[in-house]
């Protein structure tokens, strides 16, 4: 039977390209949609989904492990949320339905594979896993093709931000402004959940490399990437180290946290404490001051991610990981010591 893979092979564009052409979406020109039409209707491309699902014994069901342990936000999240937007209608056009998988259902618990078993579902995405990574080890290590976009798991290829450099950038920010008294509040991290830590690690490395002290005493961990936890964090920082002036937090919930403690000793921010946050929350540009951020790309690693797992359903060979940079956006919570 064909599929939209041969079409692929035969035209050289990817499945999702091919899904796009297919269904009508995407921004694709008209030439490429033509091109792409054409050969599917030489090679005799019918996409009846009954058919190829008794054909190829697949169920066309793409499994989603989202857990929120820490943010609680749902589908609001600023990165997760959109991921699982776009997401969906990559897989989609190319004929895949999504259900959430949980380590509950029927009438007991059981594992995030026994669960892909009892779905029967032919791939799996994992958003976020929250505090059950290492529980995806089984799932890493059996032939369900797997993808993602947050957590680092051996065996699944994943689909991240350029955390690292994302950090080097906010303490060049800083530098550039005149900084020297540098801070960093930490969301919560493990071994599989790294983006807290792969940023503060970006961030040391060019306070380091222009020879400011920097030490674990600057470096506040919280539970949660709640406000109240910024506001704890900040407080605990502040009273072991008052002439800090350049504070970094890994999400903008938490530096507007940090930014109410300030207030409420009667700091001011920019000019007393500068901070930089990271996500680009809805609030972030109306709080006051309007917050310096990152931006993640979460339409683009949905893309990629949907790419890697259309290719592994069809035995393709795949990229273990792909980096996708942030946008960094300048606003007004940062202070220029140099004028």
């Amino acid at each position: 039977m064909v599929t939209i893979y041969d079409i692929a092979k035969k035209t050289g564009y990817s499945a999702p390209t091919i899904s796009k052409a297919l269904n009508g979406t995407g921004g694709l020109s008209a030439a490429t949609r033509k091109k792409i039409i054409d050969v599917a209707e030489e090679i005799g491309y019918k996409p009846n989904m009954a058919a190829r699902a008794l054909t190829t014994k697949k169920s066309f069901l793409i499994g989603i492990i989202y857990e929120d342990n820490y943010m609680k936000a749902g589908f609001e999240h600023p990165l997760f949320g959109g991921i699982l937007n776009t997401f969906r209608t990559e897989m989609e056009n190319s004929g895949y339905d999504l259900i959430f998988l949980s380590k509950t259902f029927g009438s007991g618990k059981a594992s995030y594979l026994d669960h892909c078993i009892h779905r029967d579902v032919d791939g799996v995405v994992v958003i976020n896993s929250g505090e059950a990574a290492e529980e995806l080890i089984g799932l890493a290590q059996s032939e369900i093709p797997c993808v993602s976009t947050n957590d680092i798991i051996p065996g699944i290829p994943y689909v991240v931000t350029e955390n690292f450099e994302a950090g080097r950038k906010a303490a060049e920010h800083f530098i550039k402004n005149g900084h020297k008294k540098f801070a960093y509040i930490s969301g919560p991290a493990n071994e599989y959940t790294r983006a807290s830590t792969e940023r503060l690690e970006g961030f040391k490395s060019v306070i380091r490399e222009n020879h400011f002290d920097f030490d674990d005493s600057y470096v506040a961990p919280c539970p949660s990437w709640f406000r109240d936890d910024g506001f704890e964090a900040m407080r605990q920082l502040y009273e072991s180290h008052a002439d800090i002036t350049a504070m970094f937090s890994s999400n903008d919930s938490l530096a507007v946290g940090a930014m109410n403690y300030c207030k409420s000793i009667g700091l001011a921010v920019p000019d007393d404490v500068s901070f930089i946050g990271f996500d680009d929350e809805m609030f972030s540009s109306y709080c006051t001051p309007p917050l310096t951020t990152f931006k993640q790309k979460r339409e683009e690693i949905a893309e990629v991610a949907a790419e890697i797992l259309h290719n592994r359903l069809a035995g393709l060979p795949v990229s273990d990981s792909v980096r996708i940079s942030a946008n960094f956006i300048e606003r007004s919570s940062v202070k220029n010591l140099n004028i």
